[in-house]
Protein backbone atom coordinates (compact mmCIF):
# COMPACT_ATOMS: atom_id res chain seq x y z
CA UNK A 1 0.00 0.00 0.00
CA UNK A 2 1.31 3.53 -0.78
CA UNK A 3 2.83 5.47 2.10
CA UNK A 4 0.65 8.22 3.57
CA UNK A 5 1.77 11.74 4.30
CA UNK A 6 2.56 12.21 8.00
CA UNK A 7 0.17 14.50 9.86
CA UNK A 8 1.27 14.43 13.52
CA UNK A 9 -1.46 15.09 16.06
CA UNK A 10 -1.87 15.47 19.81
CA UNK A 11 -4.81 14.50 22.03
CA UNK A 12 -5.10 16.08 25.48
CA UNK A 13 -7.36 14.75 28.24
CA UNK A 14 -9.38 16.69 30.79
CA UNK A 15 -8.77 16.84 34.52
CA UNK A 16 -8.63 20.33 36.00
CA UNK A 17 -5.26 21.31 37.41
CA UNK A 18 -3.80 18.05 36.08
CA UNK A 19 -3.42 19.85 32.76
CA UNK A 20 -0.06 21.07 34.06
CA UNK A 21 1.16 17.47 33.68
CA UNK A 22 0.23 17.61 29.98
CA UNK A 23 2.21 20.83 29.60
CA UNK A 24 5.21 19.13 31.19
CA UNK A 25 5.01 16.19 28.78
CA UNK A 26 4.76 18.53 25.77
CA UNK A 27 7.80 20.49 26.98
CA UNK A 28 9.69 17.22 27.44
CA UNK A 29 8.81 16.08 23.92
CA UNK A 30 10.05 19.37 22.48
CA UNK A 31 13.25 19.05 24.51
CA UNK A 32 13.89 15.50 23.28
CA UNK A 33 13.32 16.49 19.64
CA UNK A 34 15.36 19.69 19.99
CA UNK A 35 12.50 21.73 18.53
CA UNK A 36 13.22 25.42 17.89
CA UNK A 37 10.93 28.37 17.29
CA UNK A 38 11.90 28.67 13.61
CA UNK A 39 11.19 24.98 12.84
CA UNK A 40 7.97 23.92 11.13
CA UNK A 41 5.20 23.08 13.64
CA UNK A 42 5.36 19.56 15.06
CA UNK A 43 1.62 18.99 15.48
CA UNK A 44 -0.90 19.63 12.71
CA UNK A 45 -3.98 18.29 14.50
CA UNK A 46 -4.83 19.26 18.10
CA UNK A 47 -7.74 17.74 20.02
CA UNK A 48 -8.64 18.43 23.63
CA UNK A 49 -11.34 18.11 26.24
CA UNK A 50 -11.79 20.26 29.35
CA UNK A 51 -8.40 21.53 30.50
CA UNK A 52 -6.99 19.65 27.51
CA UNK A 53 -9.02 22.05 25.35
CA UNK A 54 -7.19 24.99 26.92
CA UNK A 55 -3.82 23.36 26.27
CA UNK A 56 -4.81 22.36 22.71
CA UNK A 57 -5.98 25.89 21.89
CA UNK A 58 -2.75 27.31 23.30
CA UNK A 59 -0.62 24.99 21.13
CA UNK A 60 -2.71 25.86 18.06
CA UNK A 61 -2.24 29.56 18.76
CA UNK A 62 1.55 29.06 18.73
CA UNK A 63 1.73 26.84 15.64
CA UNK A 64 3.80 29.37 13.72
CA UNK A 65 6.57 28.10 16.03
CA UNK A 66 8.23 24.72 15.78
CA UNK A 67 8.05 24.25 19.56
CA UNK A 68 4.43 25.46 19.82
CA UNK A 69 5.47 27.86 22.59
CA UNK A 70 5.83 24.95 25.03
CA UNK A 71 7.85 26.95 27.56
CA UNK A 72 5.25 29.74 27.48
CA UNK A 73 2.58 27.16 28.28
CA UNK A 74 4.55 26.18 31.37
CA UNK A 75 4.54 29.82 32.48
CA UNK A 76 0.76 29.92 32.10
CA UNK A 77 0.46 27.08 34.60
CA UNK A 78 3.09 28.46 36.94
CA UNK A 79 1.23 31.79 37.13
CA UNK A 80 -1.83 30.27 38.85
CA UNK A 81 -2.56 31.34 42.43
CA UNK A 82 -5.05 29.80 44.85
CA UNK A 83 -6.12 33.15 46.28
CA UNK A 84 -6.78 34.56 42.80
CA UNK A 85 -7.92 31.67 40.63
CA UNK A 86 -9.76 29.47 43.15
CA UNK A 87 -12.11 31.98 44.76
CA UNK A 88 -15.08 30.29 46.38
CA UNK A 89 -18.62 31.42 45.67
CA UNK A 90 -20.59 31.45 48.92
CA UNK A 91 -23.89 30.71 47.17
CA UNK A 92 -22.39 27.74 45.35
CA UNK A 93 -20.93 26.42 48.60
CA UNK A 94 -24.30 26.71 50.35
CA UNK A 95 -26.08 24.86 47.53
CA UNK A 96 -23.44 22.12 47.26
CA UNK A 97 -25.03 19.43 49.52
CA UNK A 98 -28.40 19.72 47.77
CA UNK A 99 -26.88 19.62 44.29
CA UNK A 100 -24.64 16.64 45.06
CA UNK A 101 -27.50 14.67 46.63
CA UNK A 102 -29.67 15.40 43.61
CA UNK A 103 -26.97 14.29 41.20
CA UNK A 104 -26.52 10.96 42.97
CA UNK A 105 -30.27 10.34 43.03
CA UNK A 106 -30.88 11.28 39.40
CA UNK A 107 -27.71 9.76 37.96
CA UNK A 108 -27.41 12.61 35.45
CA UNK A 109 -24.24 14.67 35.02
CA UNK A 110 -26.06 17.93 34.30
CA UNK A 111 -25.86 20.76 36.82
CA UNK A 112 -28.26 23.71 36.94
CA UNK A 113 -26.83 26.74 35.08
CA UNK A 114 -25.17 29.19 37.43
CA UNK A 115 -24.35 26.62 40.13
CA UNK A 116 -20.61 26.55 40.76
CA UNK A 117 -18.20 26.47 43.67
CA UNK A 118 -15.66 28.78 42.09
CA UNK A 119 -15.68 32.34 40.85
CA UNK A 120 -13.96 31.75 37.51
CA UNK A 121 -13.64 35.33 36.25
CA UNK A 122 -9.91 35.68 36.94
CA UNK A 123 -9.18 32.27 35.46
CA UNK A 124 -11.13 33.21 32.34
CA UNK A 125 -9.10 36.42 32.02
CA UNK A 126 -5.90 34.39 32.27
CA UNK A 127 -7.02 32.03 29.48
CA UNK A 128 -8.09 34.96 27.30
CA UNK A 129 -4.67 36.55 27.75
CA UNK A 130 -2.73 33.32 27.11
CA UNK A 131 -4.61 32.05 24.04
CA UNK A 132 -4.67 34.30 20.98
CA UNK A 133 -7.72 33.13 19.04
CA UNK A 134 -7.01 35.45 16.11
CA UNK A 135 -3.63 33.78 15.79
CA UNK A 136 -5.43 30.42 15.70
CA UNK A 137 -7.48 31.80 12.75
CA UNK A 138 -4.25 32.76 10.98
CA UNK A 139 -2.55 29.42 11.63
CA UNK A 140 -5.59 27.48 10.38
CA UNK A 141 -6.03 29.71 7.33
CA UNK A 142 -2.33 29.39 6.43
CA UNK A 143 -2.43 25.59 6.85
CA UNK A 144 -0.04 25.45 9.80
CA UNK A 145 -2.92 23.81 11.72
CA UNK A 146 -5.06 21.25 9.89
CA UNK A 147 -7.62 20.93 12.66
CA UNK A 148 -8.38 22.16 16.17
CA UNK A 149 -10.99 19.94 17.82
CA UNK A 150 -12.72 20.79 21.11
CA UNK A 151 -15.23 18.46 22.83
CA UNK A 152 -18.02 19.76 25.07
CA UNK A 153 -21.24 18.31 26.47
CA UNK A 154 -24.57 19.86 25.42
CA UNK A 155 -26.37 20.24 28.74
CA UNK A 156 -29.96 19.74 27.51
CA UNK A 157 -29.45 16.68 25.28
CA UNK A 158 -26.49 15.13 27.11
CA UNK A 159 -24.82 14.68 23.72
CA UNK A 160 -21.15 15.33 23.07
CA UNK A 161 -20.46 18.06 20.54
CA UNK A 162 -17.09 18.20 18.79
CA UNK A 163 -16.38 21.77 17.71
CA UNK A 164 -13.96 21.72 14.80
CA UNK A 165 -11.98 24.48 13.13
CA UNK A 166 -10.60 23.02 9.90
CA UNK A 167 -8.00 24.40 7.48
CA UNK A 168 -8.94 24.98 3.83
CA UNK A 169 -8.34 21.76 1.93
CA UNK A 170 -7.93 19.65 5.10
CA UNK A 171 -10.24 16.67 5.51
CA UNK A 172 -12.33 16.00 8.61
CA UNK A 173 -14.94 13.22 8.56
CA UNK A 174 -17.33 13.52 11.54
CA UNK A 175 -18.64 10.40 13.23
CA UNK A 176 -21.92 9.02 11.89
CA UNK A 177 -22.69 6.94 15.00
CA UNK A 178 -25.11 9.44 16.55
CA UNK A 179 -23.19 9.36 19.84
CA UNK A 180 -21.49 12.63 18.94
CA UNK A 181 -22.29 15.57 16.70
CA UNK A 182 -19.81 17.85 14.95
CA UNK A 183 -19.99 21.59 14.45
CA UNK A 184 -17.42 23.02 12.06
CA UNK A 185 -16.88 26.66 13.02
CA UNK A 186 -14.17 29.01 14.30
CA UNK A 187 -13.10 28.15 17.84
CA UNK A 188 -13.49 30.97 20.37
CA UNK A 189 -12.84 31.35 24.07
CA UNK A 190 -16.49 30.38 24.67
CA UNK A 191 -15.91 26.95 23.13
CA UNK A 192 -12.79 26.37 25.21
CA UNK A 193 -14.32 27.53 28.50
CA UNK A 194 -17.45 25.47 27.83
CA UNK A 195 -15.32 22.36 27.36
CA UNK A 196 -13.51 23.15 30.63
CA UNK A 197 -16.66 23.82 32.69
CA UNK A 198 -16.34 20.95 35.20
CA UNK A 199 -19.77 20.50 36.85
CA UNK A 200 -19.98 21.87 40.39
CA UNK A 201 -16.65 23.68 40.05
CA UNK A 202 -17.35 25.95 37.07
CA UNK A 203 -20.60 27.40 35.68
CA UNK A 204 -22.00 26.05 32.41
CA UNK A 205 -21.19 28.16 29.36
CA UNK A 206 -23.30 29.40 26.47
CA UNK A 207 -22.04 28.82 22.92
CA UNK A 208 -24.46 30.46 20.55
CA UNK A 209 -27.93 29.66 21.86
CA UNK A 210 -27.00 26.48 23.76
CA UNK A 211 -25.47 25.70 27.13
CA UNK A 212 -22.46 23.39 27.36
CA UNK A 213 -20.30 21.96 30.11
CA UNK A 214 -17.21 19.79 30.50
CA UNK A 215 -16.70 17.50 27.52
CA UNK A 216 -14.92 15.00 29.76
CA UNK A 217 -18.26 13.80 31.11
CA UNK A 218 -18.73 11.70 27.99
CA UNK A 219 -15.49 12.03 26.04
CA UNK A 220 -12.46 12.76 28.17
CA UNK A 221 -9.79 11.79 25.63
CA UNK A 222 -10.99 12.68 22.10
CA UNK A 223 -8.89 10.25 20.08
CA UNK A 224 -11.50 9.46 17.41
CA UNK A 225 -11.97 13.05 16.15
CA UNK A 226 -8.19 13.44 15.81
CA UNK A 227 -8.05 10.25 13.74
CA UNK A 228 -10.97 11.45 11.61
CA UNK A 229 -9.01 14.66 10.97
CA UNK A 230 -6.18 12.55 9.54
CA UNK A 231 -3.75 12.61 12.48
CA UNK A 232 -0.92 10.07 12.27
CA UNK A 233 1.25 9.61 14.28
CA UNK A 234 -0.63 10.58 17.41
CA UNK A 235 0.59 11.69 20.85
CA UNK A 236 -2.04 10.93 23.50
CA UNK A 237 -1.67 12.38 27.00
CA UNK A 238 -3.93 11.07 29.76
CA UNK A 239 -3.90 12.53 33.27
CA UNK A 240 -5.04 9.32 34.98
CA UNK A 241 -2.37 7.32 36.80
CA UNK A 242 -2.37 3.56 36.16
CA UNK A 243 -2.06 2.07 39.64
CA UNK A 244 0.34 -0.82 40.21
CA UNK A 245 -0.69 -3.97 42.09
CA UNK A 246 0.94 -2.66 45.29
CA UNK A 247 -0.83 0.69 44.94
CA UNK A 248 -4.15 -1.07 44.46
CA UNK A 249 -3.62 -2.99 47.71
CA UNK A 250 -3.00 0.28 49.57
CA UNK A 251 -6.14 1.77 48.04
CA UNK A 252 -8.17 -1.24 49.11
CA UNK A 253 -7.00 -0.83 52.72
CA UNK A 254 -7.88 2.87 52.62
CA UNK A 255 -11.33 2.04 51.28
CA UNK A 256 -11.87 -0.39 54.15
CA UNK A 257 -10.85 2.28 56.66
CA UNK A 258 -13.16 4.81 55.02
CA UNK A 259 -16.18 2.56 55.61
CA UNK A 260 -16.20 3.63 59.25
CA UNK A 261 -15.95 7.34 58.49
CA UNK A 262 -18.75 9.85 58.14
CA UNK A 263 -18.87 10.66 54.43
CA UNK A 264 -19.78 14.31 53.96
CA UNK A 265 -20.50 16.33 50.81
CA UNK A 266 -16.82 16.82 49.95
CA UNK A 267 -16.17 13.08 49.86
CA UNK A 268 -19.27 12.59 47.69
CA UNK A 269 -18.22 15.36 45.31
CA UNK A 270 -14.83 13.70 44.93
CA UNK A 271 -16.46 10.38 44.15
CA UNK A 272 -18.85 12.04 41.73
CA UNK A 273 -16.12 13.83 39.79
CA UNK A 274 -13.94 10.73 39.65
CA UNK A 275 -16.89 8.79 38.22
CA UNK A 276 -18.01 11.49 35.78
CA UNK A 277 -14.52 12.15 34.47
CA UNK A 278 -13.58 8.46 34.26
CA UNK A 279 -11.06 8.19 31.44
CA UNK A 280 -11.81 5.30 29.02
CA UNK A 281 -8.57 5.88 27.10
CA UNK A 282 -7.28 2.39 27.95
CA UNK A 283 -10.32 0.82 26.27
CA UNK A 284 -10.04 3.19 23.28
CA UNK A 285 -6.40 2.25 22.78
CA UNK A 286 -7.22 -1.47 23.01
CA UNK A 287 -9.80 -1.00 20.25
CA UNK A 288 -7.25 0.95 18.20
CA UNK A 289 -4.68 -1.83 18.60
CA UNK A 290 -7.20 -4.42 17.40
CA UNK A 291 -8.03 -2.26 14.37
CA UNK A 292 -4.33 -1.87 13.58
CA UNK A 293 -3.99 -5.67 13.66
CA UNK A 294 -7.06 -6.08 11.46
CA UNK A 295 -5.82 -3.59 8.86
CA UNK A 296 -2.41 -5.28 8.78
CA UNK A 297 -4.04 -8.66 8.09
CA UNK A 298 -6.25 -7.17 5.37
CA UNK A 299 -3.29 -5.45 3.71
CA UNK A 300 -1.23 -8.65 3.75
CA UNK A 301 -3.94 -11.07 2.58
CA UNK A 302 -6.20 -9.17 0.17
CA UNK A 303 -5.42 -8.02 -3.32
CA UNK A 304 -5.35 -4.27 -3.85
CA UNK A 305 -8.77 -4.44 -5.52
CA UNK A 306 -10.28 -6.48 -2.67
CA UNK A 307 -8.81 -4.14 -0.10
CA UNK A 308 -10.31 -1.12 -1.88
CA UNK A 309 -13.73 -2.80 -1.88
CA UNK A 310 -13.52 -3.30 1.91
CA UNK A 311 -12.56 0.34 2.37
CA UNK A 312 -15.46 1.45 0.16
CA UNK A 313 -17.90 -0.40 2.41
CA UNK A 314 -16.38 1.23 5.49
CA UNK A 315 -16.60 4.69 3.91
CA UNK A 316 -20.23 4.07 3.01
CA UNK A 317 -21.19 2.88 6.51
CA UNK A 318 -19.00 5.01 8.81
CA UNK A 319 -17.80 7.88 6.66
CA UNK A 320 -14.14 6.82 6.50
CA UNK A 321 -12.06 3.69 6.14
CA UNK A 322 -9.68 2.03 8.58
CA UNK A 323 -5.96 2.68 8.56
CA UNK A 324 -3.01 1.71 10.68
CA UNK A 325 -2.13 4.40 13.18
CA UNK A 326 1.05 4.97 15.16
CA UNK A 327 0.43 6.20 18.72
CA UNK A 328 2.54 7.20 21.70
CA UNK A 329 0.63 7.36 24.98
CA UNK A 330 1.62 9.07 28.22
CA UNK A 331 -0.01 8.85 31.62
CA UNK A 332 1.39 9.98 34.99
CA UNK A 333 3.95 7.63 36.50
CA UNK A 334 2.88 8.84 39.96
CA UNK A 335 -0.53 9.26 41.59
CA UNK A 336 -1.45 12.92 41.04
CA UNK A 337 -4.09 12.69 43.77
CA UNK A 338 -1.42 11.86 46.32
CA UNK A 339 0.82 14.64 45.02
CA UNK A 340 -2.12 17.02 45.46
CA UNK A 341 -2.63 15.88 49.03
CA UNK A 342 1.05 16.32 49.85
CA UNK A 343 1.16 19.79 48.31
CA UNK A 344 -2.05 20.88 49.99
CA UNK A 345 -0.74 19.93 53.41
CA UNK A 346 2.47 21.85 52.68
CA UNK A 347 0.49 24.96 51.77
CA UNK A 348 -1.70 24.62 54.86
CA UNK A 349 1.33 24.33 57.16
CA UNK A 350 2.76 27.47 55.59
CA UNK A 351 -0.44 29.33 56.56
CA UNK A 352 -0.78 30.75 53.04
CA UNK A 353 -4.56 30.48 52.69
CA UNK A 354 -7.43 32.62 53.84
CA UNK A 355 -9.54 30.88 56.56
CA UNK A 356 -12.52 30.03 54.31
CA UNK A 357 -10.42 28.49 51.54
CA UNK A 358 -8.22 26.69 54.07
CA UNK A 359 -11.21 25.06 55.76
CA UNK A 360 -12.77 24.10 52.44
CA UNK A 361 -9.62 22.47 51.07
CA UNK A 362 -8.82 20.81 54.39
CA UNK A 363 -12.12 18.94 54.17
CA UNK A 364 -11.20 17.87 50.64
CA UNK A 365 -7.92 16.32 51.75
CA UNK A 366 -8.05 13.62 54.39
CA UNK A 367 -4.64 12.35 55.51
CA UNK A 368 -3.71 9.32 53.41
CA UNK A 369 -6.93 9.26 51.37
CA UNK A 370 -6.01 9.64 47.70
CA UNK A 371 -9.66 9.80 46.57
CA UNK A 372 -10.34 13.08 48.30
CA UNK A 373 -6.92 14.36 47.30
CA UNK A 374 -8.05 13.54 43.76
CA UNK A 375 -10.89 15.97 44.30
CA UNK A 376 -8.47 18.59 45.61
CA UNK A 377 -6.26 18.12 42.56
CA UNK A 378 -8.99 19.43 40.28
CA UNK A 379 -8.94 22.86 41.91
CA UNK A 380 -5.45 23.34 43.35
CA UNK A 381 -4.85 26.31 41.06
CA UNK A 382 -1.44 26.94 42.53
CA UNK A 383 1.84 27.57 40.74
CA UNK A 384 3.77 25.45 43.22
CA UNK A 385 1.55 22.44 42.56
CA UNK A 386 1.76 23.13 38.83
CA UNK A 387 5.56 23.00 39.09
CA UNK A 388 5.38 19.51 40.61
CA UNK A 389 3.12 18.30 37.80
CA UNK A 390 5.23 19.96 35.11
CA UNK A 391 8.33 18.27 36.52
CA UNK A 392 6.54 14.90 36.58
CA UNK A 393 5.39 15.29 32.97
CA UNK A 394 8.82 16.33 31.73
CA UNK A 395 10.51 13.45 33.56
CA UNK A 396 8.00 10.97 32.12
CA UNK A 397 8.79 12.28 28.63
CA UNK A 398 12.57 12.29 29.03
CA UNK A 399 12.49 8.69 30.28
CA UNK A 400 10.97 7.71 26.93
CA UNK A 401 13.22 9.78 24.70
CA UNK A 402 13.97 6.86 22.37
CA UNK A 403 10.26 6.23 21.74
CA UNK A 404 9.59 9.93 21.13
CA UNK A 405 12.44 10.12 18.64
CA UNK A 406 11.32 6.95 16.85
CA UNK A 407 7.76 8.24 16.39
CA UNK A 408 8.10 12.00 15.93
CA UNK A 409 11.62 12.79 14.67
CA UNK A 410 11.78 14.28 11.16
CA UNK A 411 12.32 11.68 8.45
Amino acid sequence: MPARKRTPGIVLSGGGMRGAYEAGVVAGVMQVLGRKADDAPLFRVMAGTSVGAINAAFLASRSERGDHGAEELLEFWRSLRLETHAKLRLLGLMRLPKVVTGLFRSGTPSVPPGVSLLDTRELEKLVAKAVDFERIRDNVREGRVNALLIAALHVVSGQTTVFAEIAPGARYVPSTSGMRVARVEPISIDHVLASAAIPLLFPTRRVGERFYCDGGLRFNTPIAPAIRAGADPLLVISVSHRASADELQVLEREHDEAEGMELGPMFLVGKLLNALLLDPVKHDLQVLARLNDLVEVLENTLTEEEYERVQEVLVRTRGTGYRRLQTLVFSPSEDIGRLAGEHLRTVQRADELNPVLERFLARASVEGMSQEADWASYLLFDGGFAERLIDLGRRDALRRADEITAVFAER
